[in-house]
């Protein structure tokens, strides 16, 4: 028995449930949470490592590092296409449904498929921050890394999400999130 590591899932359950709660837009929910543990940590931190290598952006390999090490990762992703029906134009389109026939479907076009409901992506943010205040209050150690988002979406991890961010968790002595290094 690990008193630590039952603690950081706790955490992480607790976590979801601040992301699900948190306010939505015309009140529909289109958050999507997932906890990884264990083997599903490394698989992330994997494919963290090769979307590195194929798009040679430094951050993806340096926060894989973060991600084998961590206890638990609260995964939080949108259905960021479902749109409320406003044409605000917030997303760059005339309309919500000029959004939705725009929508990629290519996955190699980007690390994000959109384009994205503003207030969708509104939502997603409002979730992933009244996740960290839980994960705060509870003396976690946690980052928000838009990297592990990415490769869970790779993954397939969230179905039908377009956007996600991934906050690992630790608790140790000190932090394992900051003071970090590049990797060469």
């Amino acid at each position: 028995m690990d008193p630590e590591q039952d603690a950081m899932m706790l955490i992480a359950s607790l976590m979801a449930v601040s992301a699900r709660t948190a306010p939505k837009g015309k009140g529909t929910d289109t958050i999507v949470t997932r906890i990884i543990s264990g083997d599903e940590l490394e698989k992330v931190a994997g494919e963290m490592i090769r979307i590195g290598e194929r798009t040679g952006l430094p951050p993806f390999p340096r926060d894989a590092q973060n991600i084998k090490d961590c206890a638990a990762c609260v995964l939080i992703g949108c259905r960021g296409t479902e749109d409320l029906g406003l044409n605000c134009g917030g997303c760059g389109y005339y309309s919500c449904k000029e959004m939705r026939e725009k929508v990629s479907k290519d996955p190699v076009r980007s690390l994000f498929n959109g384009p994205n409901c503003v207030i969708r992506m509104a939502d997603l943010g409002i979730a992933v921050g009244s996740a960290v205040k839980t994960a705060q209050i509870h003396n976690a150690d946690n980052r928000i890394f838009f990297t592990a988002g990415v490769a869970a979406l790779s993954l397939q991890m969230l179905p039908g999400c377009t956007c996600a961010y991934g906050i690992p968790l630790s608790a140790t002595s000190k932090n394992i999130f900051f003071d970090r290094r590049p990797v060469s």
